[in-house]
């Protein structure tokens, strides 16, 4: 046994048990409805979305090092997982520039989408709060939010006064990849001022698999038990301050994101990503006039990030810089609707400098115009929406010193329109229905235009076409809702079909030699029919209740069927059905948790690919809230993948996959204080 690696976590442990054992049971705070904020702009109760929130303690506990693995056990969602520090949220099978990351509303200017290789430049141990949108939710977040929306909610602009002054304190350490992470705020306030602090750092080694056969790319395979140049560095923090009223707050923050982590497909490559941003946010509201308030939020950002070869060379150079502004207005009832109108604007220039880079320099402009109403009929309501969206790609061409590769300068320009018809309607005090009906176009990205060459983490030659047409679809989703006091039932299902998808597909041509003398398969993005048919089902139930005892038991299942209509083959990297049971059994204000989720095998795959077996993984966690004076906080042990099952994420790249499992049987523990 490796002590060095396993002091960490029983040190937290240790210290954290005085706390826990001297603490009084907290009595429980009357709290308001949980509202969604994430594409509800009229602040409602109830929305047709479905959707999916994380905060307090159950984020705490579900936190990871990546946005991906941290809402990967939600309802309908999985992530990109290329190795432990780069994953990108899954959607109901759709990924990439489908998925809408947001921080605080506000556009991610970043790289995350260009490969699977690129980290989201959000640190998940400085989040508050995270709202997940599934189904189409570009109506008011753009044709990149088709497949959904992730936004990600810090306090780093505050916007509602701040008495004295608060904080909070996290240590975690331990896991698969002896993670050791430590992150701090502190807000404060009076007279009408709020200002907020944040730091964090986070070091992790190789995560930690149960042994696998790791592909020698020579052929072979040798035994292997941690994923290679998987460890990272992390840090950051930020300054926020803001004018606080009765009527609303005007308010800035500056943020700095540094992440050095290896790259699993390549054995000795780094990449050093660092992100800037500055953010200006603010609000007007409770008017009498036509107009009851105004919101608006302008970024800027600074992306950048090279990755380093085993030599100390730079081979490629990614940077993204850019800014990105929204503006809402919502007016006074008109009738029986009332309603936001808004517009968002975003600029980006981005440039791929090296001899690997496989698209070229481009700057990306995108205008929009969008409306949502609101409309009570009877006991339930109706929301209508539309947004026209007009978009600019244009490349800059192949530089004076490069290789021809991508052309001379050009550009496409693309308008795309939605539109979204939502119901709400409750039949009784406890079921509901829900219902939308959603038509969405997606501009293509720079890489489905321009991209022409080999794509080291992929290990392909990936082609563009400069006459690809914008993407076309509609869904319609359908939910029930059933709640009796702690008792609780969700369903939804969906259909999205679609006239043109682009996706990446093997052209068949002979294979691309590169310097080396590998031979990389040739793929190319075009437009194909697909249909996307699956949904989701949820529901949780307090089993016994005692004096000093409870047992809450919840389940989940959720399931997609992707496919390309028109060559009659299943999507790639889609999830297979999964199915969640969960057990939290609380006494004398210790709870634990127990969580089996099972993966059933994935085969609909493309002839391209190879199936994923299936696993099943149980996690236990330990956790108590305690008070301490002016102090409280949580406590939690974990104890993941208990029996060391060897699993593979069936959303992994096929070229990835059996070079990175997901992690092995691990412990951590962590303690979280607020003041």
């Amino acid at each position: 046994m490796n002590f060095k690696h396993r002091f960490t976590p029983l040190a937290l442990a240790i210290a954290a048990l005085p706390l826990a054992a001297a603490a009084q049971d907290a009595a429980p705070a009357a709290t308001l409805p949980d509202v969604v904020v994430t594409g509800n702009p009229l602040a409602s109760d109830e929305i047709a979305t479905p959707s999916s929130v994380l905060t307090g303690p159950e984020l705490v506990l579900r936190r990871a090092s990546t946005l991906g693995e941290t809402l990967a056990t939600q309802p309908g969602m999985s992530a990109s997982y290329f190795g432990p520090n780069a994953n990108r949220p899954v959607i109901r099978g759709f990924d990439g520039d489908r998925i809408r990351v947001l921080n605080n509303a506000g556009a991610s200017l970043d790289a995350s989408s260009l490969s699977f290789d690129h980290a989201v430049p959000l640190e998940p141990l400085l989040v508050t709060r995270i709202e997940v949108l599934r189904g189409p939710a570009a109506l008011l977040y753009g044709g990149s939010a088709v497949g959904g929306v992730v936004n990600v909610m810090d306090n780093r602009i505050p916007s509602a006064p701040q008495p004295g002054v608060s904080g909070a304190l996290e240590l975690r350490g331990g896991g698969a990849a002896d993670e050791r992470a430590a992150v701090a705020s502190v807000d404060a306030g009076g007279n009408g001022f709020a200002l907020h602090a944040d730091a964090y750092g986070r070091k992790t080694d190789d995560t930690r698999t149960p042994d696998y056969d790791r592909p020698d790319g020579a052929g072979g395979t040798t035994r292997a038990e941690r994923i290679v140049n998987s460890a990272s560095d992390a840090k950051g923090g930020a300054l926020g301050a803001s004018w606080v009223g009765e009527h609303g707050y005007l308010g800035a923050a500056v943020d700095t994101y540094r992440n050095d982590y290896g790259v699993v497909a390549e054995d000795d490559v780094t990449i050093r990503m660092k992100r800037d941003k500055l953010a200006l946010a603010g609000e007007w509201r409770d008017a009498d006039g036509a107009v009851r308030a105004v919101r608006g939020r302008v970024q800027f950002t600074d992306y950048e990030h090279r990755e380093i070869e085993g030599t100390g060379e730079v081979g490629t150079t990614f940077t993204n810089q850019g800014t990105d502004a929204r503006f809402e207005l919502e007016h006074a009832p008109i009738g029986g609707l009332k309603g936001v109108i808004g517009g968002q604007a975003e600029n980006a220039r981005f440039q791929a400098l090296g001899e690997e880079a496989f698209v070229p320099s481009t700057r990306t402009r995108q205008g929009a115009l969008f409306v949502f109403e609101e409309q009570a009929v009877g006991a339930g309501k109706l929301t209508y929406g539309a947004r026209v969206e007009r978009t600019s790609v244009d490349s800059k061409g192949d530089d004076v010193s490069a290789d021809p590769r991508f052309g001379a300068a050009t550009g496409r320009d693309f308008t795309t329109g939605s539109a979204a018809l939502g119901a709400v309607w409750p039949l009784n005090a406890e079921w509901k229905w829900t219902g939308n009906l959603a038509y969405t176009e997606r501009a293509p990205t720079l890489y489905e235009l321009y991209a022409n060459g080999a794509h080291v983490a992929t290990g392909t030659f990936e082609r563009g076409d400069l006459d690809q047409r914008k993407e076309r679809g509609t869904t319609l989703d359908l939910g029930t809702q059933w709640q009796r006091g702690r008792a609780h039932f969700k369903a939804n299902v969906f259909v999205s079909q679609f006239s043109n998808y682009i996706a990446l597909f093997a052209t068949g041509e002979p294979p691309v030699v590169n310097d080396e003398g590998e031979e990389l398969p040739v793929y190319a993005y075009h437009g194909v029919k697909a249909r996307f048919v699956g949904g989701e089902l949820q529901g949780g139930w307090r089993a016994f209740e005692g004096a000093q005892h409870t047992l809450d038991l919840d389940a989940q299942l959720d399931w997609v069927r992707a496919d390309d209509r028109s060559n009659g083959e299943p999507l790639p990297r889609i999830a297979p059905l999964r199915v969640g049971l969960g057990a939290s059994w609380g006494i004398a204000g210790w709870t634990l948790r127990t969580d089996l989720r099972h993966a059933f095998k994935q085969d609909r795959v493309p002839s391209d690919d190879v199936a994923t077996p299936s696993y099943t993984l149980l996690n236990l966690a330990l956790s108590r809230p305690f008070d301490a004076g002016p102090t409280s906080g949580l406590f939690y042990v974990k104890l993941d993948n208990v029996t060391d099952e060897l699993a593979y994420n069936a959303s992994t790249i096929g070229t990835v996959r059996p070079l990175s499992p997901l992690p092995g049987r691990s412990l951590s523990a962590g303690v979280r204080l607020t003041f």
